[in-house]
């Protein structure tokens, strides 16, 4: 952007706004996507799909895993991460309750509970 401005010319303008910001953009969001992936925390839904985005290569494919890609399969890596507290016997009948609602959730809902509301549960019975 700052080289089309330093040239200041209609033609690098127009260059940059029809091709130079989406290539731009594509670069920024492989490091955001990097990023991702190099976070321990990301689970095998994450991880298998900012690969197959990284795969494909294309800005668009890159822009739709950030945009919602990433929403998705973290959701999925939830779930399974929530149906593995189910799985538990041990666990106390209050957050088993929460933990079957959760799991039908938004992603955001799933995120919340995984983050907070589990501890929650566990301060409540207590």
């Amino acid at each position: 952007a700052n080289k089309a401005l330093d040239n200041g010319t209609p033609e690098a303008l127009r260059a940059f706004l029809e091709t130079g910001f989406r290539l731009a953009r594509a670069e920024d969001d492989r490091v955001a996507i990097a990023r991702i992936l190099a976070d321990k925390n990301s689970g095998k839904g994450v991880v298998r799909e900012a690969n197959k985005a990284l795969d494909n290569g294309t800005p668009e494919a890159l822009r739709a895993f950030l945009e919602t890609g990433f929403r998705l399969a973290r959701a999925e890596d939830d779930r399974v991460a929530i149906a593995r507290i189910l799985a538990n016997p041990k666990i106390s009948a209050a957050l088993r309750a929460a933990a079957e609602k959760a799991i039908d959730g938004t992603p955001e809902e799933l995120r919340y509970f995984l983050e907070v509301g589990q501890y929650e549960v566990g301060r409540q019975s207590a």
